[in-house]
């Protein structure tokens, strides 16, 4: 009997592959999920922890993550122009532009000047001044709840960018041959917004409100409490199924709509600062260990810690030690060190499409965090702590 389909009608490598998908052994995503579902519908000390820094994160950090990209997504439709292009004819502010485009919250614009570079639109010091400027998604955390601390870290980092890559173009002139090229064209938009982003949409509206409460402090009753509550879950779970069902690792597709950019991008940064604030929530619940005496047994090595977590590419770590920053943990001088040096998901593609020079813009952009890291280590060890 030769049994090539089953009553459903599919064939069987068909269904294994169906459901494969939704076996955590085969989908790192849909085991993330399962957990941190698990997590907040336990019963105990454990789910109310887990069911708040839920909120904390949604409230403090997600809405004003979607709120930013509406921003900047919008605004390319609206003026709907090829940057890469525009890159290569301003010769003389090529690096400030690509200082500005990688100081710019998240890692669209640090990957747009990555994107210019292997299409040999830009120089290797814009490359280097963008990838120098940029924080990458640990910015929208810092906006959202240190908001004094971003307004410094921002210009710190763009005029380390601009003249780090000045010196870079004076010595280094020639282009680093790569591999394959790419670029980032702004074209028209496909009008494929999905129901699940309409409703994340819906849903963030209220969200922001409820976190710009919050950032004023402004005193809620109880009901809108619990109406914030169930909001920020509700936020929460369309994050995680959006997340699933997508596929972006550093930026989405340009061609999509505004708001599904906003919806898949908002998923994948909420998940790592989910999991950092998780991660901190339970070790300073339940380990007993004290990490602010810990790391402060080490405290002139936090500056070259934070230059060498920033070598690790993606967002993840660099979120954790913005993280640390917020609840007093590393000082302001390891947070700098991190914020230059680290190049977010922007590395990425860069080792991609040209690993030879990311390497070398990578050890370049070590220089500049190095300097200012242990300047204010040195001469304002006090400063924003």
């Amino acid at each position: 009997m030769t049994s090539q389909t089953v009553k459903l009608g599919l064939p069987s490598r068909s269904l294994f592959a169906l459901l494969s998908r939704f076996n955590p052994i085969h989908s790192p995503r849909t085991a993330i999920v399962l957990i941190l579902t698990i997590l907040a519908i336990w019963p105990g000390e454990i789910g109310a922890i887990t069911r708040g820094l839920m909120h904390d994160a949604y409230v403090g950090v997600s809405v004003f993550v979607a709120a930013t990209l509406m921003l900047v997504y919008g605004s390319e439709r609206l003026f709907n122009v090829n940057l890469g292009d525009f890159l290569r004819r301003q010769k003389r502010l090529q690096i400030p532009i690509a200082t500005l485009l990688g100081m710019s919250p998240g890692c669209a614009g640090a990957i747009i000047v990555t994107s210019a570079y292997s299409s040999k639109n830009v120089s290797f010091g814009a490359l280097v001044a963008a990838l120098t400027g940029t924080m990458g998604d640990a910015a929208f955390l810092l906006i959202a709840t240190r908001p004094v601390t971003a307004a410094v870290i921002f210009p710190v980092s763009l005029v380390a960018g601009i003249i780090t890559g000045l010196i870079v173009d004076r010595f280094h002139k020639k282009h680093i041959p790569g591999g394959a090229q790419a670029t980032c064209p702004i074209g028209p938009s496909i009008p494929r917004v999905r129901y699940r982003d309409i409703a994340f949409g819906v849903v963030a509206l209220p969200g922001l409100g409820l976190g710009l409460m919050d950032a004023f402090q402004i005193t809620q009753s109880p009901l809108i409490a619990t109406l914030g509550t169930i909001i920020a879950l509700v936020g929460i779970a369309l994050i995680l199924l959006i997340w699933l069902v997508s596929k972006v690792q550093a930026i989405s597709n340009p061609d999509d709509p505004a708001l599904s950019r906003v919806a898949e991008e908002t998923g994948f940064i909420t998940i790592w600062v989910l999991i950092a604030f998780l991660g901190y929530g339970y070790v300073e619940a339940f380990s007993g260990l004290d990490l602010a005496m810990l790391f402060s047994t080490v405290a002139i090595a936090m500056p070259l810690i934070g230059v060498l977590i920033g070598f690790i590419p993606g967002c993840g770590p660099q979120i954790l030690v913005a993280t640390l920053y917020i609840n007093g943990i590393v000082p302001f001088s390891a947070l700098i060190a991190n914020a230059i040096s680290n190049d977010g998901d922007a590395l990425f593609p860069a080792i991609a499409l040209n690993p030879k020079a990311a390497l070398l813009a990578t050890i370049y952009t070590s220089v500049p965090a190095l300097v200012l890291g242990y300047a204010f280590y040195f001469f304002a060890p006090g400063f924003l702590n």
